[in-house]
Order: C-alpha cells, then structure tokens, then sequence
C-alpha cells in the first residue's frame, strides 16, 4: 500500500486493545515560549486538531520551565483541569513525566501519545504514539540516527540530503536555487506573486562552490515536474562568478534541457555574467533583478 507518499515495508501486529476510555498526551516544543508545552485531553482517538477547533476547552495546556522539570504538581494540574476521574490522576501522572523525561533525553520536538487508554480495569496504557526527533541532536544520539528509513524519503530529498544541500521538494513545475534560507523563500514568494508554482526548497548555503552548484543542478532536475529552473543568487560570502562556474560546468555534465534563469548580484557578479556571456549556454537567460527573473522563468515555464 501507499500510505501519503509513504510505501508499506512492514507490518506491527498486535493484540487488540481493552478500551474503557480514549485520552491524548503529548509534549511539544513551544518555540514562541521557549519552553516545553504539555498537552493533555480526556478526548482522545481522534485529530487533536478537530477537537482544538470543536472544543478548545477539553485540552488542558501547561508550559514547564525547563530548569525546574516535569513535577507531581503539574500532572496533578492538567488532570484536574482536563476533568480526569479520580482514580487515574496518580497513574497519569506517572505516565506523564515519563513522557517528559523520554522528550528531553531523546531530545525530542515532538512526543505524541494518541490514544492513551484506560482498560476495564483502570490501567493506563499508550496504545499509539508519534515522536519527532531533533535532527540537529542526532550526532549525540547515533541510536535514534539509525532508525532513518531512506525508503520512506522522497528521492530529491535523500539525494539532496546526501550532497549535502537544504532541499524540500514541492508541487510545482519551477526549480529554484538560492544561497541562504531567508533569499529562498523570498523567491518562492516573488516567483509565487508572478503566476509560477516553485518545485522545490534549495538553500546552495553560502560560499557555494561549483561543484556544489553542480550537486544543486542534478537535484532540481532529478524532479520531472521542472519545466524551467531560477537561480537568485545574492553574493556576499558566496561569489557570483563561482556560481557561474558551477552552472558551466553542470551544462557540461548533466546537459539540461529545460531553461534557466539567472540572477547575479553582489560579490563578483560582473565577472559572473561575463563567464556566462562567454560561455554562451543554450536556452540561459540573465537577469538583473529579482522581479525580471521572476517573470521570465514563470513564462519560460509555461
């Protein structure tokens, strides 16, 4: 089966549940307070979002100071506000600080129980969860690195992941490559705001040399839905005439067949656009501004 992008390998099979009750637990990062949020709601077994939107009452919410930690008193807290009966207050909050203590050991920015059940005979159990690690922690943690499945990964991504590049694929039909996140974005916004739909993320990062340019080119054009590609390079630690190079050298290499256009300002972009001018590569358009290229590649795209 495919299951959201996702192709079935294996399959978990397990004993039927005893559900007396559904209740959901979970522990996030709350980037705003820049602390850890609790979660806790006695309606449990369906999208928390739903319910956040039905009934925001029936979640209870709690920030925990990082320095201090999970305490007794907050599970007692949440329980109470979330109206748990009495009996299963001591057993929630066990369960819930070792939930906290699982989310700062793994360094987690997600744990999620749902549902967390109570059997017939009150026990508390977590029947289905969901945990997302932070990825920049994994070097301290190579037993969680190694739970990577690169099946369940998109192609580019792997590919770009393994080249070391800052890739997210999207449905669009318009590649586009940047140095630095924030330039990035703001071409997906412009190209966006000029009709076209960006295939993908691609941060190059800064001091972009060429043959990570190249690595760059190979995975935008590995997507099949690109019908047209835009670099907006902006050079401060990253030189334009480099990035020039390195566009050369993929023509040679991977010989692309859709258009491209291109973007030069900053640090040595005069010199870029002459490299590119000598250069004389098929189906290479250059541009001045970010608007121009914009417009151009959305048409070239069409």
């Amino acid at each position: 089966m495919d299951i959201r992008g996702f192709t079935v390998h294996e399959v978990w099979v397990e004993e039927a549940g005893d559900i007396a009750a559904e209740l959901y637990a979970s522990i996030v990062f709350d980037r705003s307070a820049r602390k850890p949020l609790v979660m806790f709601s006695t309606k449990g077994g369906v999208e928390i979002e739903e319910v956040a939107e039905t009934d925001p009452d029936a979640i209870a919410t709690l920030h925990v100071d990082p320095l201090l930690g999970f305490q007794d008193f907050h599970a007692r807290r949440l329980a109470f506000d979330a109206g748990v009966d009495a009996d299963l207050v001591r057993p929630i909050g066990a369960l819930l600080a070792r939930l906290y203590a699982a989310f700062v050991a793994e360094e987690a920015m997600l744990v999620e129980v749902n549902p967390l059940i109570v059997t017939s005979d009150r026990q508390v159990r977590a029947l289905d969860a969901k945990v997302t690690l932070d990825d920049n922690s994994l070097f301290r943690h190579p037993d969680n690195a190694a739970l990577r499945n690169p099946s369940n990964e998109d192609p580019q991504e792997q590919m770009a992941k393994e080249r070391g590049l800052t890739y997210v694929k999207l449905d669009g039909n318009i590649g586009i490559l940047g140095n630095g996140a924030g330039l990035v974005m703001s071409t997906l916004d412009v190209v966006a705001l000029a009709g076209g739909k960006p295939a993908n993320f691609l941060d190059a990062g800064g001091g972009s040399q060429a043959d990570e340019v190249t690595s760059a080119v190979e995975v935008i054009l590995a997507n099949e839905s690109v019908t047209a590609v835009l670099f907006n390079i902006f050079g401060g630690i990253t030189r334009c005439d480099e990035v020039a190079r390195g566009l050369i050298q993929a023509f040679e290499t991977v010989k692309p067949t859709v258009p491209f256009v291109v973007r030069l300002d900053g640090t040595n972009d005069v010199e870029g656009r002459e490299l590119l001018a000598q250069a004389a590569l098929p189906n290479v358009h250059v541009e001045a501004t970010m608007d121009a290229a914009a417009a151009k590649v959305v048409e070239l795209a069409a």
